[in-house]
């Protein structure tokens, strides 16, 4: 098992950043994929972005493309999300994620196939 805190969420106007961070510890943080997700009022929790083990590949959300990156530093098992050109509809509790052993950062872009979860942290995003 693995314990994840995220932070860094808060409250920003459209077209403005943030960057998220997630420190990890238990597992060998090293050892499996991490990502991020997020949930809205009344909606399912989402995928966002995925990031491989050593950090070599990501994966994103169509509706993140280009705006959002993740990134992870094994050496202090964190995991982070860069948040820019925010738009309302971003606006949600974003929950680090962390995968399977056996679950690649590309497959975990479901709730099942995460392991364990973060307690999240609030993004909210102004018109």
């Amino acid at each position: 098992q693995v314990q994840l805190v995220e932070s860094g969420g808060g409250l920003v106007q459209a077209g403005g950043s943030l960057r998220l961070s997630c420190a990890a510890s238990g597992r060998t943080f090293s050892s499996y994929a991490m990502g991020w997700f997020r949930q809205a009022p009344g909606k399912d929790r989402e995928f966002v972005a995925t990031i491989t083990w050593n950090g070599g590949s990501t994966y994103y959300a169509d509706s993140v493309k280009g705006r959002f990156t993740i990134s992870r530093d094994n050496a202090k098992n964190m995991v982070y999300l860069h948040v820019n050109s925010l738009k309302p509809e971003d606006t949600a509790v974003y929950y680090c994620a962390a995968g399977f052993s056996s679950t690649s950062a590309r497959a975990m872009i479901v709730p099942s196939a995460v392991e364990d979860w973060g307690q999240g942290t609030q993004v909210t995003v102004s018109s």
